[in-house]
């Protein structure tokens, strides 16, 4: 009676193991098909998950009902799949993950404010992606994007920031344009927020903070039928991260290295349901490489967003800077005390705060953004201002049938400021401003599936300078699945800023708006079963009406704003990533540029090579760069000043536990001596170690 009974439990249990419901599968790699050790899945339903063993394979036990099933793993795209087992019923689910370095590069909202394939976009689009930003030690963004990006080209002063006034870095060229002193033609944006201050017209490079990115998508050549002034020679987006994941996450890094120089930063980030939050802030600080270029700055930001239905969305972005730069003076000054005791110093407060509805449907897609921002600024040589700069705009695209898209846009913008110092004369202290207005319209259609045509027209209304067109065209052909070609010419644009205009000895009220056109050809591969992108790029582009300093014919003062300049620059570029296995990635850019005349921060070669590998607990990457016949000095003509250099840098990251890791890197391991604005040496070699924490 007793083995009868065993007998009988024994059978009762198996046959409520063989009842119970299963998914299985496999987990790889898209790219290379090789298997995914620890990959996460995980029933919604439940929230009860397994992860995947070293073959890549898995067993998932689930409730007899409908439900979703994810599967998660660093690095690469999330999937999901909804499934309705029966009882006793086992699912095959195998699942081939994209890696995000892919995923993100495919599609770009930048050159038509709408997501887009990126292979259908006429104008030139590169991209940092979230990979790129994390192997980087660089607590600002501009320095990676200048690193790895191809024609792309900033000034800077090293661990001392970029500064603002006499000294200041942070000069932005895109093939040749821009670098002045006297004009900023490319245009910085947040979340597609425009990014300038009120009444200089140039960004704040100390503001921009690379923990906060998700990506950034760089638009080499005019922008500016979508973005208005300031995008003539380009337009560089940076992309905020939002909290993906349910539940609270915590990160957090610490760094120092030389000079002093120490680095913090934390987040936080929460996700309910339809409600995301995301909170961060940062500190840097470091004694600079020179006697009196110490250096301070403290960046918060904070994100809210809120799904309200499937197809609506709200964001709500806030952020604040301060920071105190310190100018230690030109090598080559002839009186080089007047900086000691750090005498000469800008103390800048900057707050930002954004907004966004938007919408997303099967045949539309579109938004709302409105933004403020406004800054003090105090210099040492009594100087202080106060500026805003707001504004809104509406964009749609439309779907109105197959293989078409109607983009409608339109904006408006109101900046300046007022400013108090003996050299301003009548205007001290007034407050000035200026209004813009822009709409467009951009028609992009796709024939015979492999044949895209884009055209589209905005007209600028300006407070002071009236109307004018600015046209765009462009095409893209799909030669096979893995080619493209594309070909655009594009206008661009730049209003004169308040500074040009009325502030300070050379300005003119009389100035008209500087232009220039775009001609350009592409064409992109993949190869290696996807795992490689090549993309060659040659340009042309042709300006007038630029605004110089030239002699006042009729003084005082001595010199005036004119426009009277012109400029004809053409090149090529060279952009290639190849993904050797799973663990290691390679990329490498190359750029040569020839311009009528020399200009400054705008190199004549311009050569990187980067690439990281995972091994271990250990990840290890390294990037080499060439800059090749880079003007820091052009005038006078008998004086003119280049120089060329190489840069190797490195990181090394450990791995400790699960939530911790360890790091050092190095820059400049070659110990280069160079200069990237006249008169201001980089440093040699610097040491960074630290450590990240995530939660």
């Amino acid at each position: 009676m007793r083995k009868v009974l065993l007998i009988a439990i024994l059978l009762t249990s198996m046959a409520g193991f063989t009842s119970g419901q299963e998914v299985k599968g496999r987990i790889t790699d898209a790219q290379t098909g090789e298997p995914l050790k620890d990959a996460a899945i995980i029933s919604l339903k439940s929230s009860k998950g397994v992860v995947s063993g070293a073959d890549g394979k898995y067993t998932l036990p689930v409730t007899p009902e409908k439900q979703i099933v994810e599967i998660r793993y660093i690095g690469y795209a999330g999937y999901r799949k909804e499934i309705n087992p029966a009882q006793g019923e086992v699912i095959t689910l195998d699942a081939a993950l994209v890696p995000e370095i892919y995923r993100q590069e495919q599609i770009v909202v930048t050159a038509n404010k709408v997501g887009m394939n990126r292979n259908n976009v006429p104008m030139n689009v590169s991209i940092i992606n979230q990979l790129q930003i994390e192997n980087s030690s660089e607590s600002n963004i501009l320095p990676v994007i200048s690193a790895q990006i191809p024609g792309l080209f900033v000034t800077e002063r090293g661990v001392t920031g970029f500064g603002l006034a006499g000294g200041s870095a942070g000069k932005i060229s895109i093939r040749g344009v821009g670098g002045s002193d006297a004009s900023f033609p490319v245009l910085l944006l947040i979340d597609g927020q425009p990014q300038f201050m009120g009444m200089m017209g140039h960004a704040i490079p100390d503001s921009y903070v690379s923990s906060d990115l998700e990506k950034v998508e760089v638009v080499k050549g005019p922008a500016s039928i979508l973005y208005g002034t300031n995008a003539m020679g380009g337009a560089i987006n940076l992309i905020t991260r939002r909290q993906k994941e349910e539940g609270l996450s915590v990160k957090g890094r610490l760094m120092y290295g030389s000079f002093n120089t120490q680095k913090y930063s934390a987040s936080a980030g929460y996700r309910k349901n339809r409600l995301s939050l995301l909170v961060s802030g940062n500190h840097d600080t470091t004694d600079g490489d020179r006697p009196n270029s110490d250096f301070k700055i403290n960046n918060g930001y904070v994100k809210i967003g809120y799904e309200i239905s499937d197809h609506f969305l709200i964001d709500a972005n806030a952020s604040h800077s301060s920071f105190k730069a310190y100018d230690p003076g030109s090598i080559y000054h002839p009186n080089p005390s007047v900086f000691d005791n750090k005498s000469q110093w800008v103390d800048i407060e900057r707050s930002n705060v954004y907004f966004t509805l938007s919408n997303q449907y099967e045949k539309a897609e579109g938004g709302i953004k409105a933004y403020y921002m406004q800054g003090d600024h105090d210099i040492y040589d009594g100087w202080k201002s106060n500026d805003e700069n707001m504004g809104m705009s509406i964009y749609q695209g439309l779907r109105l049938f197959d293989n078409n898209l109607l983009s409608l846009g339109f904006e408006m913008k109101k900046y300046g400021g007022r400013g108090t110092a003996a050299t301003l004369g009548q205007r001290s202290g007034e407050w000035i401003t200026v209004d813009e207005r822009g709409a467009y319209a951009i028609m992009q259609h796709t024939l015979f599936s492999r044949f895209t045509l884009n055209a589209g027209v905005r007209y600028d209304d300006h407070s002071l300078f009236g109307g004018q067109w600015v046209p765009q065209f462009g095409a893209a052909y799909e030669v096979t699945p893995a080619t493209h070609l594309k070909a655009s010419v594009a206008k661009g644009f730049r209003n004169p800023s308040v500074r040009e205009l009325y502030l300070f000895p050379p300005a003119n009220s009389a100035l008209l708006p500087e232009n220039m056109w775009n001609y350009e050809f592409t064409v992109s591969r993949t190869f290696a079963q996807n795992r490689g992108q090549a993309e060659v790029t040659v340009f042309k582009a042709e300006g007038d009406n630029l605004i110089l300093v030239v002699p006042n014919p009729t003084p005082p003062p001595p010199v005036k704003n004119q426009n009277s300049g012109t400029f004809s620059h053409y090149g090529f570029e060279i952009d290639t990533r190849y993904r050797i296995v799973r663990r290691m990635n390679l990329n490498a850019g190359y750029s040569y540029l020839n311009m009528d005349t020399p200009k400054v921060a705008s190199p004549e070669h311009q050569f990187h090579l980067g690439g990281n590998y995972h091994l271990g607990k250990f990840d290890i990457s390294a990037n080499l760069q060439y800059i090749g016949n880079l003007y820091t000095r052009v005038a006078p003509a008998d004086q003119m000043v280049k120089n060329s250099y190489t840069l190797l840098g490195s990181k090394v990251s450990y791995h400790l536990t699960k939530n911790i890791t360890l790091f050092a890197s190095g820059e400049n391991l070659l110990n280069q001596a160079y200069q990237l604005q006249y008169g201001y040496p980089m440093p040699g070699i610097t040491l960074f170690t630290g450590m990240n924490i995530s939660l």
